[in-house]
């Protein structure tokens, strides 16, 4: 029996959108959906009240590199894992903080057997196997784990991006061998397709990893320095590798404008750390393009960030009050910025998901597609 199961309700037969319902031990997540990222068991800004009553966000990403350093994963088992540790009632994706130990990139050393790192913390070695990883994640009990690959910068030479794909293949194998032996894993484990910006090696990836008959799929290493097209050329060649009937997730990404695309290839999943830390700096995404708060056009603006978001944010503050706080550098703007940009993201996700089910998405898209950038 399957820890997660997928759901196709509605698909758009001229772009492969799906409208769907992932099933989790934690709730149910209608997708598409945007993840936001809560990397060390904490959405930076919001609480999660705010997260629920406010967002409505049904699951949220939490980061398995950052939660193994500190507080330890062992401590988080000890408390009831990770939902009762950060008392959030909803489903959790954790990462196998993969791409953060290749981030490192001179604290680390890569073999066949895992990732040997140093904390960016106090310097402690440590090593990351594909075994680790899945014993760590379910130390923490998310609902969806991912297993350990190995992620490369962009631009990467055939070769290497080669080598990193099929070490990923191997890992994955490993993580598998290794979660199917526990009699009743907490969540359900997704393999990374790889193979840097090569479409040859992203499909012989892909076909190594359906065979492990997983519960969903992802699509790692973008989003790691490539032109945006190719991201979007990559995923639109993998996707409809992997199994109709499985969760397909693309981590990392991406931009509003960018949400309607990935879902009109075929993506049900996506998380990215834009909206939280685009607000943190003071760049708010709204229907009418980005607003820059610290402009001094805004100083005396009694306005709201954006005249057509509901959020708390807008219904309440002017786009005066908060560039006073973004300027006096207090920390209630981080909150209500952040409150505003995962709003945006989400209600971009809903109505896509909108259109999808009543059948217009291909006709949204080509409207969205055909109208003017907005300006900053």
């Amino acid at each position: 029996m399957r820890v997660v199961s997928f759901e196709i309700l509605a698909e758009c037969p001229k772009t492969g959108a799906r409208a769907g319902v992932l099933h989790t031990p934690h709730g149910d997540v209608e997708t598409p959906v945007f993840m936001p990222v809560g990397t060390q068991a904490t959405v930076k800004g919001v609480t999660q009240r705010d997260l629920i009553q406010e967002l409505d966000a049904q699951i949220i990403l939490a980061n398995t590199y950052h939660l193994f350093l500190r507080p330890g994963h062992e401590l988080i088992r000890q408390l009831g894992g990770l939902h009762r540790f950060m008392s959030w009632p909803r489903a959790i994706l954790t990462d196998s903080g993969g791409f953060q130990v290749f981030s490192l990139s001179d604290l680390r050393k890569v073999t066949d057997q895992g990732v040997r790192f140093q904390s960016h913390l106090d310097g402690d070695a440590h090593l990351f196997t594909p075994e680790s990883t899945v014993e760590v994640e379910l130390a923490l009990a998310s609902d969806v784990m991912m297993t350990l690959d190995e992620c490369i910068a962009y631009p990467a030479t055939y070769e290497a991006a080669r080598e990193a794909m099929e070490r990923t293949v191997r890992w994955a194998r490993a993580s598998f061998e290794h979660y199917r032996r526990i009699e009743r894993p907490t969540g359900a484990l997704f393999p990374i397709v790889q193979g840097g910006m090569y479409p040859d090696l992203r499909a012989g990836c892909a076909s190594e990893l359906v065979a492990l008959d997983a519960d969903g799929y992802a699509i790692g290493g973008l989003s790691v320095g490539e032109p945006r097209p190719l991201s979007l050329e990559i995923v639109e060649a993998v996707a409809p590798l992997l199994p109709r009937d499985r969760p397909r997730y693309v981590m990392g990404v991406g931009l509003p404008e960018e949400l309607p695309e990935y879902v009109a290839r075929g993506v049900d999943m996506m998380d990215c750390v834009l909206p939280s830390r685009n607000a943190r700096n003071g760049c708010l995404f709204t229907s009418q393009g980005r607003v820059v708060i610290k402009q001094a056009r805004y100083k005396d603006d009694a306005g709201p960030v954006d005249a057509a978001c509901g959020c708390y944010t807008c219904r309440t503050f002017s786009r005066a009050y908060l560039r006073h706080l973004f300027q006096a550098g207090e920390m209630l703007f981080s909150t209500l910025a952040t409150l505003h940009n995962l709003k945006h993201y989400l209600d971009r996700m809903r109505q896509i998901r909108h259109c999808i089910m009543r059948g217009t998405y291909s006709d949204w898209l080509e409207s969205v597609r055909s109208a003017p950038v907005p300006e900053e």
